[in-house]
């Protein structure tokens, strides 16, 4: 079963993580120096929040799926309708092991399809001496790179790098 998410850079997180509490009449599920996430189930949504991205606004939408065999289905949908896509692999970000592959609609808004494995201790599995005040990296959004595909680009496969920064999404090689 699919969760619907939605990333949101923001710049006071605080304030950002008590204004979600109240509407959503819950405390996040998980929360960091940096980042915060709610896994509701009415609506179902994983919403999260981060200190994180370059600009504040709505960072990234996508789908949070429960199974590979889930998101390989997805990915073959994509394919065949010939969507732009970025595949990513097996990725450290936002605090979770995932396996994922990015879509960029018409607009530039980015789509992240993914299975989480897990939860990492680290915001994109940085070293543990590595504190968001010292950290550069941002949750790994192709809309952070000049060299996302655009909507209409066929993207080749990149082989997994196993670590979620600004570098995972270097500019893909184009079909």
């Amino acid at each position: 079963m699919k969760r619907f998410h939605v990333h949101v850079a923001v710049e006071d997180l605080a304030s950002s993580t008590r204004f979600y509490s109240a509407l959503f009449g819950t405390p996040p599920t998980v929360e960091k120096s940096d980042y915060a996430k709610w896994m509701l189930d009415d609506p179902r949504i994983n919403f999260a929040i981060s200190k994180r991205g370059s600009k504040q606004g709505v960072n990234h939408l996508g789908f949070q799926v429960d199974s590979s065999d889930e998101l390989a289905a997805l990915q073959s949908q994509h394919e065949a309708a010939e969507l732009s896509m970025f595949n990513e692999g097996n990725t450290q970000c936002c605090y979770a092991q995932s396996t994922k592959h990015w879509l960029m609609d018409p607009q530039g808004v980015a789509w992240e399809m993914y299975h989480s494995m897990g939860e990492i201790k680290t915001y994109n599995g940085e070293h543990e001496a590595a504190t968001p005040a010292t950290s550069t990296s941002a949750c790994c959004s192709p809309t952070d790179n000049a060299g996302a595909p655009s909507a209409t680009q066929t993207v080749a496969a990149k082989p997994p790098t196993g670590q979620c920064s600004t570098a995972c999404c270097a500019a893909p090689v184009v079909a």
